[in-house]
């Protein structure tokens, strides 16, 4: 998916809808606890949040390694005018 120009990956289409939901909410609360350790000046809470979303997203197929199965390269975090997508993404600017 593309946000503001950039390339992200979707998450896995292979995970059974509850592992999908359990991962989100989980992701969600880490993220909710990003924020409290942040508002608390908390450091090491703030490294354990941030180490929880990084699970939750490389269980979500986010991030880590890729869970696709052809050969295309992962441009992740990418601006999609520097790769192999940059005509497509440009078609789709002008609608």
């Amino acid at each position: 998916m593309v946000v503001r120009g950039r390339l992200w990956r979707a998450a896995n289409p292979g995970l059974s809808a509850a592992e999908h939901a359990r991962l989100v909410k989980t992701l969600m609360a880490a993220r909710r606890q990003i924020g409290a350790a942040r508002r608390a000046g908390d450091r090491a809470a703030l490294a354990l949040a941030a180490a929880a979303v990084e699970a939750a997203k490389h269980g979500l197929g986010e991030r880590g390694p890729v869970w696709w199965h052809d050969v295309a390269p992962d441009y992740n975090r990418h601006l999609a005018r520097n790769t192999p997508y940059a005509d497509l993404y440009a078609a789709q600017q002008q609608r």
